[in-house]
């Protein structure tokens, strides 16, 4: 029997794409962010002079988990699209450029490396801008769910370079430990 799905069942296909694939990556990025300390209690981050344009804390958290949801849906979408050409190659792309986002945080928060943290935010933008275009070329829906994260890459590299600027030796900065007195 050959019988092309309906579009009731490729919508379900979708959605189960999204229903395993969005919460892989959230996690993903929450783990990478907590293994890494990257909260308003890490001490080293508390001793750096912030740039004006520093949100609060919190807004940190709602932007990643947002861009995250968006950049799993996309991916869904990706993975859904069985036989479309470049799928292969938006999939391994999407898979690098991630990669690279998880190994920030450890870098910026865990090593204290914030000039070598900038240089990967710009091999982030270049590999996820270059997923982006792939993504387009498979699924246009895809593409633009890509594009809130793009932005906010550029306002983290603005925000990575500042800290950078503001803060020479930040990578040798030594923070006391925690001591109380009894």
């Amino acid at each position: 029997m050959n019988q092309i799905a309906s579009n009731g069942q490729l919508r379900m296909s979708l959605l189960r794409w999204m229903l395993f694939v969005v919460p892989v990556v959230v996690l993903l990025g929450f783990l990478s962010g907590q293994i890494a300390g990257s909260t308003e209690d890490n001490r080293w981050f508390q001793a750096l002079v912030k740039p004006d344009l520093m949100p609060p804390g919190w807004a940190f958290g709602a932007a990643w988990t947002v861009l995250y949801i968006l950049m799993g849906i996309a991916f869904a979408m990706i993975l859904h699209a069985r036989g479309a050409p470049l799928r292969g190659l938006a999939i391994a792309l999407f898979i690098i450029q991630f990669i690279l986002n998880l190994l920030w945080s450890p870098l910026f928060f865990g090593m204290h490396q914030a000039t070598t943290a900038f240089w990967l935010l710009i091999a982030i933008f270049v590999s996820a801008f270059v997923t982006t275009m792939v993504f387009g070329r498979v699924r246009k829906a895809a593409a633009l769910l890509m594009i809130p994260y793009l932005a906010w890459l550029c306002f983290a590299g603005i925000l990575n370079k500042q800290i950078v600027e503001l803060n020479p030796g930040s990578e040798t900065l030594v923070v006391p430990a925690v001591t109380s007195q009894i």
